[in-house]
């Protein structure tokens, strides 16, 4: 499940940005940057989730935030058979890009029909369903 945080304090952003940030390290969920305007998507296994991080952020934070739910399914890694692909990908796709805490590319589906379109129509993209492609160890929440 994926939404945006959308922040309903501004005069808190900084405590906001914090907890999100400290709350995605301990493994609650994954959180997304995507530009412009760093936007932040929050990618969780299950509805509650949203509710403990909500929660959290209230009352250990001073932060209040309301989750946008997003038309997406699929959260895949990217990487190209070379840079100038996978950098032309991300500009013909750009509103379903975001980077992950370490900058990586990852692309957003809104279904499974639609990532088997995308990944037929671009054979010089790779799709990974896990962070663990790069570094060799696993992401918190896998994403598929």
């Amino acid at each position: 499940i994926f939404k945006e945080v959308e922040n309903r304090d501004p005069f808190k952003t900084k405590q906001l940005e914090k907890g999100i940030q400290q709350l995605t390290e301990e493994g609650v969920a994954q959180l997304f940057m995507q530009q412009p305007g760093n936007r932040k998507i929050v990618g969780t296994v299950g509805e509650l989730q949203f509710d403990v991080i909500k929660f959290r952020l209230e009352h250990e934070y001073g932060a209040r935030c309301d989750f946008r739910p997003l038309n997406f399914n699929r959260a895949c890694w990217i990487t190209g058979d070379t840079n100038a692909a996978l950098e032309q990908f991300i500009s013909n796709r750009n509103s379903a890009i975001a980077y992950d805490k370490e900058s990586r590319p990852v692309y957003f589906s809104e279904s499974d029909w639609m990532l088997k379109m995308i990944k037929q129509s671009f054979t010089a993209i790779h799709f990974h369903t896990t962070s663990e492609f790069s570094n060799g160890s696993k992401s918190e929440i896998e994403m598929y």
